[in-house]
């Protein structure tokens, strides 16, 4: 009889307590692992922002070996999309990207030929924070605590 009670009222769901217990558990899960993803979401970017340079830098690479030139600032990156209206047909093989990249933090890329700081172009993100001239800007030349 003791046991019939025993499983008719085990059967009938869960009481506030094991409900809440459950709840903090998930609850210090949550504080564990939400962090560590967070983490590795931004060592992600910032890998994949450097890719992105490097596949921006064989596209004007293979522009420059095309045009005997780097686009100019004011040409940008827009030239490795559509012809520039100063090149021939013969100096343009393009499209060197099908379209123009952005950053993983959906910022565009600051690009400036010459360079300040390559003799041929700089190619920076400007990084998690969106503004250029920051420690966490990322870019094909290394400054301070730049491209880290």
């Amino acid at each position: 009889m003791r046991l019939q009670r025993l499983v008719q009222r085990s059967s009938h769901g869960f009481t506030f307590i094991e409900i809440m217990l459950v709840v903090l558990i998930i609850g210090i899960l949550m504080g564990i692992v939400v962090p560590r993803m967070v983490g590795q979401t931004k060592g992600a970017k910032i890998k994949a922002c450097k890719a992105s340079i490097r596949n921006i830098g064989v596209a004007l690479s293979a522009f420059e070996v095309r045009a005997g030139r780097f686009p100019t600032t004011q040409e940008g990156l827009q030239a490795l999309v559509s012809k520039p209206s100063g090149l021939t047909d013969d100096e343009w093989d393009g499209p060197y990207l099908q379209e123009l990249p952005k950053d993983p933090w959906g910022q565009e890329f600051i690009y400036r030929s010459p360079g300040e700081h390559n003799a041929d172009y700089d190619l920076i993100s400007k990084g998690p924070d969106k503004q250029e001239n920051t420690p966490d800007d990322i870019t094909n030349f290394s400054s301070g605590e730049s491209n880290k």
